[in-house]
């Protein structure tokens, strides 16, 4: 079986509702990413196989099969195709792994996979809102669980769901704002440092626009208990400690080595194991641990032989129980901060944390990157790359 490696990750900096990226149509949004992509590597886009685009809300300006007008707001060649996937949060971190497994099946030579989310132009549950997408008989057989306990008549909510998981592992107010606001410091620590600079796309018109604009800087625990929870009377979970509604695209081009070298390319990273799981659909969101425990297993890898994780700070309950549960170190977990404090534009995040570590891989010598995604229905990817 070929390997599969990824030559370049980019991303734009994530803009926030309303931000920077508001008047960007996200299937130009996609274009720029394409386009950059393309320069930073030089790679022909005529030999580019597939592109395969993570986006959540498929309706209004994401609606149709956004996937390719991405190519051809790109102006890449009409002869390459695109797909548009959506595994909820994790579509583009899915469309990474799609795009790998093709590769190693010997099914693409070149490919691109990435994401868009423009959640200002396209609200959060904008496509749920037209309908009732569970259906009779997933009410039916959760019937029991949406009308008993301590969220009666809730539904299948993410923001329930990290209540519950809350409870479960006995995290208190206090540890979730201490945690949101270590994410703002660290993301914050990365921007001063320079950590995103090599990997950030410039969106013409935007020249102010070169960093995430999501941060609070100067958050603290202090801050964080003053704000209202969003969910329940007597809630933990706030606007301060779940992610931000954002803005944002990112792309990364795969192959096999023999092509690179072919094509003069100089990998970062191998695809090194890939795994997606279910978990509970009313919890929701610890998905994460059951696909990470499942991808170490089929990678012959232990917890301590991983030298970073992207663990999706959806909510701050989402990532503690994770490491409760994982044991990993908190030096090695979300290094650079995470969508707390910089965002989370759903179909985009998938591929921007992929981005984020590969280059935080290259840039500290780290062997081994796992990323891992929640995901609304309760499921869940994980993926392991590996430094070349």
């Amino acid at each position: 079986m070929p390997d599969a490696v990824i030559v370049d990750a980019v991303r734009t900096p994530i803009g926030k509702r309303n931000g920077s990226l508001a008047d960007v149509h996200p299937a130009d949004l996609s274009g720029y990413v394409l386009k950059d992509l393309q320069r930073r590597t030089g790679i022909d886009p005529a030999l580019i196989d597939d592109v395969v685009w993570g986006c959540v809300n498929q309706v209004g300006d994401q609606a149709a099969q956004i996937g390719r007008y991405a190519v051809l707001a790109a102006g890449w060649p009409e002869t390459v195709p695109g797909v548009t996937i959506n595994r909820a949060c994790g579509s583009s971190q899915s469309a990474f792994d799609f795009a790998a497994g093709m590769v190693m099946a010997g099914q693409y030579d070149v490919v691109v996979a990435g994401g868009v989310e423009t959640m200002t132009r396209v609200p959060l549950g904008a496509g749920r809102d037209l309908g009732r997408p569970f259906g009779s008989l997933v009410r039916e057989r959760y019937a029991a669980d949406l009308t008993s306990g301590e969220f009666p008549n809730e539904d299948f909510n993410q923001g329930v769901g990290a209540e519950r998981i809350a409870g479960k592992w006995g995290f208190s107010r206090t540890r979730l704002d201490e945690y949101s606001s270590r994410s703002h410091e660290l993301a914050a620590a990365a921007i001063d440092a320079g950590a995103f600079d090599g990997q950030l796309v410039r969106i013409p018109g935007k020249d102010e626009f070169t960093a995430d604009e999501g941060l609070r800087r100067g958050t603290t625990p202090e801050k964080l208990a003053k704000l209202k929870p969003s969910f329940t009377e007597d809630g933990v979970i706030h606007a301060g400690n779940a992610s931000q509604i954002s803005d944002g695209a990112s792309a990364v081009l795969i192959t096999t080595p023999e092509r690179a070298k072919e094509l003069g390319l100089t990998p970062i990273a191998r695809y090194h194991s890939g795994a997606v799981s279910g978990a509970d659909p009313l919890m929701m969101l610890t998905g994460p641990i059951p696909a990470t425990q499942k991808v170490l297993k089929r990678s012959g890898l232990s917890i301590s032989d991983i030298g970073a994780f992207e663990v999706n700070e959806a909510f701050a309950p989402v990532p503690l129980a994770w490491q409760a549960e994982l044991g990993a170190d908190d030096k090695v977990l979300n290094p650079l901060g995470g969508a707390i404090a910089v965002g989370h534009p759903l179909g985009a995040s998938g591929t921007i944390l992929m981005t984020r570590l590969l280059h935080h891989m290259r840039d500290r010598s780290i062997r081994y990157g796992l990323q891992t995604m929640c995901e609304g229905g309760g499921t869940a990817n994980a993926t392991i790359v590996e430094l070349l």
